[in-house]
C-alpha cells in the first residue's frame, strides 16, 4: 500500500422503513470480510469508502455496518444502512466521533464532495419511497436509523458519556437522540483519553455500577461490559515512517480492569498466549489470565480498585517508555530489519504485560483468602 491504512467495523441496526425498501442481502457482503476484502486493496481511506461503497452498491450488505477509514492523513465513518445504499463522513481533524451500535451520521451535504461519500442514487432510493421525515435536510440517521426506547437504554448513553468525558462543558441528556455525531473536545486528545472512555462505566454519574447498588445505576448499558472480550485503539502516527507508524493497543478481558498492550502493526508473529483461548479458563490464554484478573477485582472492588488503578498507571507509564525506545531503535534499522525487530518488540511488550499481570493475580489471591467468610482468628487467651 502507498501509505498505512486501517479499518475497523460494527454493527449497526436499520429501521423497519427503509429496510422493507431495499431489504439486506442474505448472500451479501458482512462484518467478518470487509477487512479481507477492501484493506488489501486500497491506498487511503477514502479510496477504502469507495472501494467497499462498489462492493455493497453491485453485490449487497447481508447487515446494517458502520465502519471506520483511517490513513496518515484522514478519518472516514461509513455507514452501510440496508442492502445497497450508504454513506460517509470524514471526521475533521480536530473533531472525534463516539458511535454506539447505532447509526449516528447525520445531515448529509451532497454538494460537499470533500467531506461527504454516499451511494449514488440514495438520494432518488429516499425520494422514490417518500421516507425522509423532514423537508429542509438528508438527516441521514433519522431516515435510515432507529429511534427507538431500547437506543436510548443501549446505545446514546455510551455517546453521551464518551462526549461528557471528551467535551465537559457541553450539557446533553443520556437517553437523547439529538446527540451530535461530529464532535470537538476542549483539549489535545492522548491515548489516555481514548483508553478511558473505552474502559469507562459511568465514572462520576448515578450510573455507575461499580459504586452505586441501586436500580438506577444499571439502568443505562456502559462501554466496559462484564462479557467484553478484547478492546482495541489502532493508532497511526503520521510522523513516522509508515512501517513504524501503525500501532494497535490491545486490552483482553474486560477493558476497565484490563491495560492496553501495543503491538506494531510491522510485526509478522505474536506471542504464543495471544494465540490461544477458549470457552474454558487456561492459563496459556493472555485473554483468560486478563480475566481472571477483573474476577478477582470483582470479588472486593473496593477493596481492590486502588490497586488495580495503580497497576493500570504503572503500565500505561512502562509501555509509553517502551513504545519511544522501540520507535528511536526502529528508525534506525534498515528496512531488511524492522519486522523482525518489530516482532521483538510487540512479543516483548506481550510477555511484560502478562508478567504483571500475573504478578497483581498473585497478590490478589493472597489477600482474598484473609477476606473469606469462612477465615478464623483464634483468640490469643486460648
Amino acid at each position: 500500500m502507498g501509505s498505512t491504512s486501517t479499518v475497523a467495523t460494527e454493527s449497526a441496526y436499520a429501521n423497519e422503513r427503509v429496510l422493507s425498501a431495499d431489504p439486506l442481502v442474505e448472500k451479501g457482503i458482512g462484518e467478518e470480510a470487509m477487512i479481507t476484502v477492501t484493506l488489501p486493496y486500497i491506498h487511503s481511506a477514502r479510496e477504502g469508502v469507495s472501494y467497499l461503497g462498489n462492493i455493497v452498491e453491485k453485490f449487497g450488505a447481508s447487515e446494517t455496518n458502520g465502519v471506520l477509514f483511517s490513513d496518515q492523513n484522514e478519518v472516514w465513518y461509513m455507514e452501510i444502512a440496508t442492502g445497497h445504499y450508504w454513506v460517509a463522513q470524514r471526521i475533521p481533524d480536530d473533531a472525534y466521533a463516539v458511535v454506539a451500535n447505532q447509526l449516528a451520521i447525520q445531515t448529509i451535504d451532497f454538494d460537499d464532495q470533500a467531506n461527504f461519500m454516499y451511494a449514488p442514487k440514495i438520494s432518488n432510493f429516499v425520494d422514490k419511497h417518500k421516507l425522509n421525515v423532514s423537508h429542509y435536510e438528508f438527516n441521514f440517521r433519522k431516515i435510515f436509523g432507529t429511534q427507538e426506547s431500547s437506543d436510548e437504554i443501549y446505545s446514546t448513553p455510551r455517546v453521551w458519556y464518551g462526549q461528557k468525558y471528551l467535551t465537559p462543558a457541553v450539557e446533553q441528556d443520556p437517553m437523547s437522540e439529538e446527540l451530535p455525531f461530529i464532535q470537538r473536545a476542549n483539549r489535545l486528545l492522548h491515548n489516555d483519553d481514548l483508553e478511558y472512555v473505552l474502559g469507562s462505566h459511568f465514572q462520576g454519574t448515578p450510573y455507575d455500577p461499580l459504586v452505586n447498588g441501586s436500580s438506577s445505576a444499571k439502568k443505562f448499558r456502559p462501554i466496559s461490559l462484564a462479557k467484553t472480550q478484547e478492546s482495541h485503539i489502532l493508532q497511526l502516527r503520521p510522523d513516522l515512517p509508515a512501517d513504524i507508524s501503525g500501532l494497535h493497543w490491545l486490552a483482553m478481558g474486560v477493558t476497565a480492569q484490563s491495560i492496553f498492550v501495543p503491538f506494531y502493526a510491522g510485526m509478522t508473529d505474536t506471542h504464543p498466549a495471544y494465540q490461544k483461548g477458549s470457552d474454558t479458563y487456561s492459563h496459556d490464554s493472555a485473554y483468560w489470565r486478563y480475566k481472571l484478573l477483573g474476577i478477582l477485582v470483582d470479588s472486593h472492588y473496593k477493596k481492590f480498585e486502588n490497586k488495580l488503578q495503580a497497576w493500570q498507571k504503572e503500565l500505561r507509564t512502562s509501555f509509553k517508555t517502551r513504545v519511544r525506545q522501540s520507535d528511536l531503535a526502529a528508525s534506525s534499522l534498515p528496512q531488511h530489519k524492522l519486522s523482525s525487530f518489530l516482532t521483538k518488540a510487540s512479543y516483548a511488550n506481550a510477555q511484560f504485560g502478562l508478567d504483571k499481570v500475573d504478578e497483581l493475580t498473585a497478590q490478589l489471591i493472597t489477600e482474598t483468602t484473609e477476606l473469606s467468610p469462612l477465615n478464623f482468628k483464634t483468640d490469643e487467651n486460648l
